[in-house]
């Protein structure tokens, strides 16, 4: 007889927000299979029906907690019908969202319109991690999980929308380091999958306008025109919820179908170098040069500028194994100075 197989889920206790259909169904409905005891979210009861009846067919145990993350109180509410129903919570997942009025941008964004964006987008976000974090701080252990768009890139066009899954970076990554020493980890993913905001006439009008405005590439249009199913992107998010995954945190990630990949962190590019103790500041014509310059110096131009810096040598050669990509290049740099033997 075959035993089953592991489920590196089993007994973890999880909410996840916006869970009635798209990523957030997907994502529900994989950790149910690795074994998660859910709470899932949304605004309406009825909507959460669908969700409920594929985690018990696919063997998994949910409760439902409906409302809207936007509301602080109802966030908290969240939160505690975990730990009531389950006795503890160990996962925070972020998935709630909602679309951008069609054809919205800088130019005629209703108010109202960019303040919902960014109540659901990243005030939600923030409200159900500000209930979730001490909890998970006070235990020593936990992981969230928030839900991130290649929108923040500016390239889909938008505000609000952009605005907030921005917002959701940026707060993700300050958590991360906020609660590193708690042993909690924090993480984004940028998931591209077919749901109600990747489809529609729309939708499709919206990519072809932003590709004909030359915002949007062709390969870009392509793919956003035929996202893959959710289900591709799930596993990304229960792998980040596992244990396996408890080492990792503050890095956001990107998912669509077969592809998987991350953004990298690589800080500032070098531009130009001037020495503030004896030097005075830039003029507007030497900003002028450097900015209509190469895109990125010569790495022996890079030596040559921060080599003149005697204290903060050291902590220069050591970023360039990072900066530059080359650990030949980066290990000569490091021992050019030392004395032959």
């Amino acid at each position: 007889m075959t035993a089953n197989p592991p489920r590196p889920l089993a007994g973890k206790r999880i909410v996840i927000t916006g869970a009635s259909m798209g990523i957030g169904q997907a994502v529900a409905v994989r950790l149910a299979q690795e074994g998660a005891q859910l709470v899932v979210n949304a605004r309406g009861a009825a909507a959460l029906d669908d969700t409920l009846a594929k985690i018990t067919a696919a063997g998994g145990e949910a409760v439902a907690s409906c409302g809207s993350v936007a509301d602080f109180d109802l966030a908290g509410e969240l939160i505690q019908r975990c730990i009531d129903h389950y006795g503890g919570l160990d996962v925070l997942i972020n998935c709630a969202g909602i679309a951008e009025p069609h054809g919205s941008s800088i130019l005629d964004i209703a108010p109202a319109d960019w303040q919902q964006l960014i109540d659901v987008h990243l005030t939600g976000t923030f409200n159900t991690c500000r209930h979730a974090a001490p909890i998970m701080a006070t235990q020593q252990h936990g992981a969230i999980i928030n839900t991130g768009s290649h929108a923040f890139l500016g390239m889909y066009g938008g505000t609000g929308y952009a605005a907030g899954k921005g917002g959701t970076v940026s707060l993700s990554m300050a958590m991360a380091m906020d609660l590193k020493e708690h042993h909690v980890s924090v993480n984004v993913v940028c998931p591209g999958a077919k749901t109600r905001l990747s489809s529609g006439d729309d939708y499709q009008q919206l990519i072809e306008n932003l590709n004909q405005r030359g915002l949007l590439s062709d390969d870009l249009k392509a793919m956003s025109l035929n996202p893959p199913d959710p289900a591709y992107v799930a596993p990304l998010y229960a792998y980040l919820a596992s244990d396996a995954g408890r080492a990792i945190s503050g890095r956001t990630f990107w998912a669509a179908g077969g592809y998987l990949g991350q953004f990298h962190k690589n800080g500032d590019q070098l531009l130009g170098f001037k020495n503030h103790d004896v030097q005075p500041p830039w003029t507007l014509d030497e900003i002028d040069r450097q900015l209509a310059g190469p895109s990125l110096r010569r790495p022996d131009e890079i030596f040559q500028v921060l080599g003149t810096i005697g204290a903060l040598r050291l902590a220069v050669r050591q970023q360039l194994l990072v900066k530059l990509g080359n650990s030949k290049l980066a290990q000569w740099w490091m021992n050019r100075d030392k004395p032959a033997a």
